[in-house]
């Protein structure tokens, strides 16, 4: 690769675990009208029942769904760039400052093989990746490219 050129590693979201409570929401929601729908003898109970439904599944399933789409990480040889929220704010962080890779695990995370990568800049905070899949597959790739640098970091099991 010729110097000073800058190709794309890898793209991808947060883990997908993410989207499991929003399905179940939408599954509950879709099950509840059903058996609600015709139970009432008045006029307006199915279009009670049906308006409910569509919040629920709106607020509970279609936001949480649409916020998870909207975050995303792409690694390049050069930087780390993070997308989050609707609007569409981005923060890169260049390769050459980063002198630490970590990943930290909480929760479920360990089970899915998912965690938080931990960035060291040298700054008053590091910068965090939240919630990537495969993390320990990550913190390698970016060391790997830090050793390609020339920065020392520290051996990756």
């Amino acid at each position: 690769m010729p110097a000073g050129e800058e190709r794309i590693i890898a793209r991808m979201r947060p883990h997908g675990r993410a989207l499991v409570v929003p399905v179940l929401v939408l599954w509950l929601c879709v099950g509840l009208a059903m058996l609600l729908l015709d139970r009432v003898d008045w006029p307006f109970w199915n279009i009670a029942v049906l308006t409910v439904a569509a919040i629920v599944v709106v607020l509970l399933t279609v936001v949480p769904t649409l916020a998870w789409l909207s975050r995303g990480f792409t690694f390049t040889t050069e930087r780390v760039i993070i997308r989050t929220g609707f609007g569409g704010t981005r923060r890169e962080t260049m390769l050459a400052r980063v002198h630490d890779v970590t990943v930290r695990r909480r929760g479920l995370q360990a089970l899915f093989g998912a965690g938080d990568v931990l960035l060291s800049t040298g700054g008053d905070r590091a910068v965090i990746l939240s919630d990537v899949p495969a993390a320990p597959l990550v913190q390698r790739m970016l060391s790997e490219q830090l050793g390609a640098r020339g920065i020392v970091t520290p051996d990756v099991p």
